[in-house]
């Protein structure tokens, strides 16, 4: 069976950048919208789906409305939810609570948030669901990090061992079937 093509686009920098943006919903700024419609240019996709939240939903907008391709607005490619972290700095946090999150966010999750595994099986369900055909998810880091978990088996401990910037693209070649699997192409900053 023919693998297909899956880029996971983060959206741009947000209006407030440095804050622990979970579910907040922070609008991008107009240069980090224009970073991400260039980011993309060269891709040829059929389907283009988006995390609701509007730091990606009004990125995906403006690459849709160039291409004429309509934009699928799914929840289930929202950030992981940080709970009463939601909107604060990393400085604000207790550093032995955020320390632990960071070491294992199954374990330790922010208070009144999701935890890690929670966010996997909301990515998990969104990639099963994804026609094969060329797809472009204009999502979250924490989203494009699960979907590596998930795809390519990368554990958890070296999901943090790289960075997925703002207007980073991450693609992949994805084989249909249950489970899953796919091939890393690259990674573009």
């Amino acid at each position: 069976m023919n693998s297909f093509p899956l880029h996971l686009l983060r959206h741009g920098a947000p209006l407030h950048p440095g804050l622990m943006l979970g579910w907040s919903d922070d609008a991008p700024t107009t240069e980090g919208i224009s970073a991400c419609v260039r980011q993309v240019a060269d891709l040829d996709v059929e389907r283009l789906a988006t995390s609701d939240l509007q730091r990606c939903s009004l990125t995906a907008s403006a690459i849709g409305d160039g291409r004429h391709l309509p934009v699928e607005s799914d929840p289930r490619w929202r950030e992981l939810d940080f709970g009463a972290w939601d909107g604060l700095p990393a400085s604000a946090i207790d550093p032995d609570a955020i320390g632990r999150f960071w070491n294992d966010p199954d374990l330790h999750p922010p208070p009144e948030g999701e935890r890690w595994a929670a966010l996997v099986d909301r990515i998990g369900a969104a990639i099963a669901d994804l026609a094969p055909c060329p797809t472009l998810v204009v999502t979250h880091g924490g989203a494009m990090r699960a979907a590596l978990h998930i795809l390519c088996g990368i554990p958890l401990p070296q999901l943090w061992a790289f960075d997925l910037p703002y207007g980073g693209l991450l693609s992949l070649d994805v084989w249909p079937g249950t489970p899953r699997a796919a091939r890393i192409k690259g990674l573009r900053a």
